[in-house]
């Protein structure tokens, strides 16, 4: 190291010299989006990876390199195209249509109604059914969404949260229907409640009654569903609403410990379910940042879980995620540069070893995605994985002095914050206090005022901006569909055996009252064709609703 700072200091003095004094280097900070400094050049005294602590070998802890020996040179990630419109119907049409292109996973998107526990036909629902997803009321429109698609040969991601239990309780009931056994379901539900009190405010419950959901989900998951993921937890919604990637390894971890914590106090083992929780990234546009992002919260995790939990099996601080592209990068101005940022960004997430992939599309910031669109944004993924030729290496930048330097040190600072977090009592107590919320919102308007002072260039929007129009055609709904929606949902109650409802919610109430797990009593209502809204207003009744009492 000291031949290398000796050879740094030499070249400073003279070629570096020389350079600078005929062409100076570009006025401003030189940073990452998270602040970072960024050096003019790295070498071994600054970024050389310490092999037997800090990198090690690929599935090996801390698993900074991959979590699987071959990574893609055994299977290529999910090709997971996150889609859902309208009504079940037209979504189902969707799916196929992307099973058809190459997609090899599913990834549902529910309207918001859905998402807040509202059926399609009450008062709250009004000019939103359908809108940012399918509407689901029951599992008659689940029935739809899924026909003709056989449940035990795809992967079905479900970005759901405070009505999770009610959505999984329909999948599994449209798999027995299907002649499925539940046990070789394969899939994520997203219920990560915490970061709506954070980032995107889709809650239902109050806190402690939606960790019990959490951990019912957990429990019920560990002995009927063995492959799916009982939890997806979300650090992308936290970088949409305006974290830096270290706060968005630290606030999704900070969550993960206090989802941890509230199944092992449930009586669960750590090494019993550790499996099944998956995380769920962004990825921006900083390539490099973004990669040193995934291998830092992969190596924290890696050691959180074997210092702080204990486990016994190495393979329990395996950190699994899936990644999305950023949507909040997405330009209305020029938004064939989409194009450019979303290839940028996968190819980020395929560097940094993601598991399953969502590309987003070129429109997406104008409206919901066309099949043009979106068949291109598929084709983004396919030519990494089979023309770029990075999926052949395991970690193609691992022990790169840039890329070392920059895991180093995200993981640093997002220790950082996970010290403060435990200072002030853990992920819920610091979200009731509002520090996480502030944090975020700092960052937030940072990153803002840097765009509309020109210190941080968006090009087509605040430079190389031009007047020509470019936008594509865009994906248009049928303005009757909530009307539909809502009348279908009103002849299922209609046609219903009343009696059989009442006594299925009546079930789900005691068991709300009690302590016994949730699970079960809401596959009975399901199965039975209790409306999603009939069971969460059930649970309202009893949990109550959560509002916001914190002041920023």
């Amino acid at each position: 190291m000291a031949e290398t700072a000796e050879g740094k200091a030499r070249w400073e003095a003279t070629t570096l010299k020389k350079a600078l004094d005929r062409y100076p280097e570009r006025q401003g900070a030189f940073e990452t989006t998270s602040g970072i400094p960024v050096e003019r050049l790295y070498t071994p005294a600054e970024g050389a990876p310490d092999y037997a602590d800090g990198l090690g070998y690929p599935g090996e802890p801390p698993y900074t390199r991959g979590i699987q020996p071959t990574m893609y040179r055994g299977r290529l990630w999910t090709m997971r195209q996150y889609a859902g419109y309208a009504t079940a119907q037209e979504s189902n049409q969707r799916y196929k249509y992307l099973l058809e292109q190459g997609q090899t996973g599913l990834s549902v998107a529910f309207d918001l109604p859905t998402q807040l526990g509202y059926d399609a036909d009450h008062p709250l629902a009004e000019g939103e059914v359908g809108k940012v997803g399918v509407s689901i009321s029951s599992l008659e429109d689940m029935e739809t969404l899924f026909a003709g698609i056989p449940l035990e040969r795809v992967s079905t991601s479900m970005t759901i949260n405070a009505p999770a239990a009610v959505l999984l309780a329909m999948y599994v009931a449209v798999a027995r229907k299907q002649g499925t056994d539940p046990a070789k379901l394969r899939g994520t539900i997203q219920n990560d409640v915490l970061k709506e009190y954070v980032a995107r405010g889709t809650y239902i419950y109050p806190p402690q009654p939606s960790m019990r959901l959490i951990t019912d989900i957990l429990t019920y998951c560990k002995d009927h569903l063995p492959h799916w993921n009982a939890i997806s937890i979300s650090g992308y919604h936290i970088r949409e609403a305006g974290a830096t990637a270290v706060q968005e390894v630290a606030f999704t971890l900070a969550n993960a410990i206090a989802y941890v914590q509230a199944a092992m106090g449930a009586g669960l083992d750590v090494d019993e379910f550790s499996g099944q929780l998956s995380f769920f990234f962004s990825a921006h546009n900083n390539l490099l940042e973004e990669v040193a992002k995934f291998r830092a919260a992969r190596r924290l995790w890696s050691r959180l879980v074997s210092q702080r939990f204990h486990a016994r099996d190495p393979r329990s601080g395996q950190l699994r995620f899936h990644t999305q592209t950023a949507g909040s990068t997405l330009t209305a101005q020029q938004p064939y540069n989409n194009v450019v940022r979303v290839a940028l960004q996968a190819l980020g997430a395929v560097l940094g070893g993601t598991q399953s992939l969502h590309t987003n599309s070129l429109d997406e910031a104008l409206a919901l995605p066309s099949e043009e669109a979106v068949r291109l944004a598929l084709r983004t993924q396919q030519i990494i994985a089979h023309e770029s030729g990075v999926a052949e290496i395991v970690d193609p930048l691992g022990g790169s002095y840039a890329v070392e330097a920059l895991t180093d040190e995200i993981e640093r600072r997002a220790v950082g914050y996970l010290d403060q977090i435990d200072e002030l009592g853990g992920a819920l107590r610091a979200i009731e206090l509002g520090y996480i919320q502030r944090e975020i919102q700092e960052s937030a308007y940072r990153y803002q005022r840097e765009v509309e002072t020109g210190a941080r260039t968006v090009v087509g929007v605040n430079e190389f901006a031009s007047e020509e129009s470019q936008a594509p055609a865009t994906l248009r709904l049928d303005p009757q569909l909530q009307q539909a929606q809502t009348e279908r949902v009103r002849a299922l109650k209609a046609r219903r055996d009343a009696a059989e409802v009442a006594q299925s919610l009546s079930r789900l109430e005691a068991a709300a009252r009690g302590s016994e797990n949730l699970m079960p009593a809401i596959l009975a209502c399901v199965e039975g064709y209790v409306t999603l809204g009939e069971i969460c207003d059930r649970l309202r009744l009893v949990f109550g609703e959560h509002k916001e009492a914190y002041a920023l």
